[in-house]
């Protein structure tokens, strides 16, 4: 049975109607005979939206206990049971509660796909992962609730749910988002017309991209060359001549009226393109337009305009920038320049811009120096120039009366014999001078109209003149072989010092290095494969590009690596002078992979390098912390059970005290391990609500001496949202380790236990008046099993702390260590602020909430 389909309903924001959208669809598809039940959906007592349910089959929920409540999941065997051909499932990036057959919703939606059910489901764009910064930045709301991009990315179908953000304010005031008594709190924190606004712009930018992206695949599976102008791309045609940076900031402003263009910056290097380019003014370029959010591509071409015109279709381009010529006025008798060629060419498809600068006209060299592979356009004029020249040339001069000479007749043919090694090359030069060499016989030597010489003089000025011209026509070509030389050198120190930069930055990403191959020589497809011998079929490791290669035999152009490793690429044969760049690239590529694999292994070596440490230090503390109150139990009990003494009630009570606190220890112990190796395997899984400190604080107090702490939890704090059950842990540990260490024989040695607003975060700050920690120390304090100080060996096992940080950070949260001002340690914790009540007013104290506790 195939996999089943995903569709999504992404929305920017609660309420904009993605569950309703999702219901609806499910009653399209019973009005059309298919198979349809809801798998979970979450009304959120919306009355609208719990409408939506009726008529529609609900496969009943699995309910679970956790912490003394019970909560209702989505049954997964009880879909797979009923098996419809298309589940409803809300909310794809829910946290499942423990206990679930996955921890997040959307793996149990695989479950579904992979059994061959279709799947209609719902997500916000605030719980994408790679937002979860931008969207905090936003709203100052951490979102604990994720989903990987790349399982919303794999969906078959994504439908934006979108609503202004007046619209969606509109619908929570009315109350149809959420209960009455939330309403102004929320309208006047998360919805806030700034962050539904911010927010809606990534969902739309986000689908925009998604779009992008299928567009690009279908261009290419029907191989698309002309440009389809559904999104602005500027292609900024760079030479590393000064104008450059001037085209970069025209084509941002130009970006800038348009939301969501793209900046494409390229330099196109080659022996006949563009100007030499500066490597420094290229790398300040490059720099320049990835600070305004565009990207640099390094290619090589042989003809430019064709070169750029070819990238642009490539990236869908819309616009070309250019600069003016830098070329004198006598310079354009060599041809119209880029900028006017790939204007003729550009079609209707592409706007070209010609942008003025500063050095226009200034000057950009001789053409004589362009001396690259000669293209077919130029060898036809070459051979044109050869031949027909002297036979043109002989024909005027036989028809004028002016008698000029035979030597300077000579000089006439050469000069054009001069001009056909200048655009043909050697070749079309030699045939010059022997055609000029017979004419010169036929039509200027006596006697005249035959291929004979009467004159020995006239023999050796014929001889001297093949020869200046064969020598004359040799040194044009080498020098014009040595520029091509030159410049064909030039262009790949610049790729090779490109290639070296990213090792000095320690750049590791193997699909970014076989994408610059791929943009370098112009390929369709680049992979990098590799074998374990030469029997073993091939894998591919990494690859790019519509169509991956299986096999280096399939490739157009195959560069070996060692033994069992190829980089192959298809979409054109290489000429020989290019795989000299591509031995660097692939040498890079493996390098990449062995460091990736490297980094991996160390990775696995750091984590049971961690694991033998935790083993080797749990032993030290079975060894003897945990030996140390079981000793003093079992010598209680022995004495009690001793009948060789008879013991007074006092004394018994005495030895049941041992007993009663020796297990009290030996149980934090255990506690503090078991919460350390669910923090270490990852399986801390925080239950978030909203509640007050006021209810979590003093519960956390209780195991403490009395008249030990003093407790200041003012009544206007705005609640927090946490897992009551580990803040409390959290609390515990770190109140214990203040009071530990506090001076017993010091008035004021209380530990105070404050709690303040900072923004929209809330501090709880635990102070005492210890000998405190030095500044190199307040991070080691936080590892496992570290005591800091003469601390005696049977005061634990140095876990409260980690243990605390671990719970503080489960919840998004930070824990940190401060001085104390006159001497001491102040713990600052610090918590997220929820939503749903605000700030009443100024932090004071209430004698409600301030007292001593035990």
């Amino acid at each position: 049975m195939g996999r089943g389909k995903l569709r999504i309903y992404l929305g920017a924001a609660p309420g904009v109607g993605k569950t309703y959208a999702m219901l609806s669809e499910g009653h399209r598809r019973i009005e059309r005979g298919t198979d349809c039940a809801v798998g979970f959906v979450e009304h959120h007592g919306r009355p609208r939206t719990e409408v939506m349910l009726h008529g529609l089959e609900q496969i009943p929920r699995k309910e679970l206990t956790y912490r003394g409540a019970v909560f209702t999941e989505m049954d997964v065997d009880a879909v797979l049971a009923r098996r419809p051909e298309v589940a409803l499932v809300d909310e794809l990036a829910h946290t499942n509660v423990p206990g679930s057959r996955n921890a997040k919703r959307w793996q149990d939606v695989e479950e579904l796909l992979a059994a061959g059910v279709d799947v209609v489901s719902t997500v916000n764009i605030q719980h994408l992962e790679s937002l979860g910064d931008v969207v905090e930045s936003i709203t100052g709301v951490r979102q604990r609730e994720t989903v990987p991009d790349e399982v919303v990315r794999r969906a078959d179908q994504i439908e934006l749910v979108d609503m202004s953000p007046e619209a969606l304010r509109r619908r929570m005031a009315h109350g149809n988002i959420y209960k009455p008594d939330r309403i102004d709190a929320s309208l006047s924190n998360y919805f806030r017309p700034g962050n539904l606004t911010a927010l809606r712009e990534l969902a739309l930018l986000w689908v925009a991209d998604r779009v992008d992206e299928y567009l690009q695949q279908y261009r290419g599976e029907h191989n698309i060359r002309s440009t389809w102008q559904a999104r602005e791309r500027i292609v900024v045609g760079l030479t590393g001549g000064p104008e450059g940076r001037t085209l970069v900031r025209r084509a941002a402003r130009m970006a800038a009226k348009g939301s969501g263009s793209e900046i494409l910056a390229v330099y196109i290097a080659r022996s006949d393109g563009l100007t030499a380019a500066s490597p420094k003014e290229l790398a300040l370029q490059r720099t320049l337009v990835e600070d305004l959010g565009g990207t640099f591509h390094h290619v090589i071409g042989d003809d430019i305009p064709a070169a750029l015109l070819e990238f642009a279709r490539g990236v869908n381009a819309t616009q070309i920038v250019l600069g003016s010529s830098r070329r004198r006025t006598w310079q354009y008798v060599f041809g119209p320049g880029v900028g006017m060629t790939v204007a003729r060419e550009s079609g209707p498809d592409l706007d070209v811009h010609i942008v003025t600068h500063e050095e226009v006209a200034k000057g950009r060299g001789l053409p004589v120096a362009r001396g690259a592979r000669l293209g077919r356009s130029r060898i036809i004029w070459g051979w044109l120039i050869g031949v027909g020249g002297p036979v043109l040339l002989s024909l005027i001069l036989t028809h004028i009366s002016t008698d000029l000479g035979l030597a300077n007749d000579m000089l006439l043919v050469l000069s054009v014999t001069v001009a056909a090694a200048l655009v043909g090359g050697l070749v079309p030069a030699l045939a010059s001078c022997a055609v000029g060499s017979l004419l010169l016989n036929y039509y200027f030597t006596p006697p005249l109209h035959l291929f004979t010489i009467a004159d020995p003089k006239n023999i050796v000025a014929i001889v001297i003149f093949v020869g200046v011209a064969v020598s004359v026509a040799s040194v044009v070509d080498l020098a014009a072989r040595r520029t091509h030389q030159a410049a064909r050198l030039r262009a790949e120190s610049e790729i090779l010092s490109f290639l070296a930069g990213s090792v000095l930055r320690g750049e590791s990403s193997l699909d970014a290095l076989l994408e610059r191959v791929r943009e370098t020589f112009a390929m369709d497809s680049v992979a990098l494969l590799e074998r374990e011998s030469d029997v073993d079929p091939w894998t591919r490791a990494a690859s790019v590009g519509p169509h991956p290669l299986e096999r280096p035999e399939d490739a157009d152009v195959d560069m070996p690596v060692g033994d069992h490793m190829a980089l192959a690429l298809s979409g054109r044969v290489l000429p020989a002078e290019d795989r000299r760049v591509l031995a660097a690239f692939a040498a890079q590529a493996a390098v990449v992979l062995d460091r990736q694999r490297l980094q991996s292994e160390a990775d696995q070596a750091r984590a049971l390098a961690e694991g033998n440490r935790i083993r080797t230090a749990l032993l030290a503390a079975v060894s003897h912390d945990l030996r140390t109150p079981l000793a003093g139990i079992k010598a209680s009990v022995s004495s009690l059970r001793s009948d060789d003494i008879a013991w007074s009630a006092e004394d018994q009570a005495e030895l049941l005290a041992g007993i009663e606190e020796g297990a009290d220890r030996l149980d934090h112990l255990v506690g503090n391990l078991l919460d350390m190796s669910r923090l270490q395997t990852g399986t801390v899984t925080p239950l978030m609500r909203e509640i007050d400190l006021d209810e979590v604080v003093p519960m956390a107090l209780v195991g403490v001496p009395d008249g030990s702490v003093d407790l200041d939890i003012p009544e206007s704090l705005p609640m927090v949202t946490v897992d009551k059950g580990l803040l409390e842990r959290a609390v515990a540990n770190i109140v214990e380790n203040a009071v530990k260490y506090s001076p017993e024989d010091e008035p004021d040695s209380v530990v105070l236990v404050s709690a303040s607003t900072l923004g929209d975060r809330v501090e709880v700050r635990v102070v005492d008046r210890g000998p405190g920690v030095p500044d190199t120390a307040k991070d080691r304090i936080f590892a496992p099993f570290q005591r800091y100080g003469d601390a005696p060996r049977g005061a634990g096992v140095g876990l409260g702390l980690a243990v605390a940080r671990g719970f503080v950070e489960a919840m998004n949260g930070t824990l940190t260590a401060e001085d104390t001002p006159g001497g001491g340690l102040t713990m600052v914790l610090t918590l997220t602020a929820a939503t749903g009540r605000p700030q009443a007013g100024p932090t004071t104290s209430s004698l409600a909430q301030r007292g001593r506790y035990a």
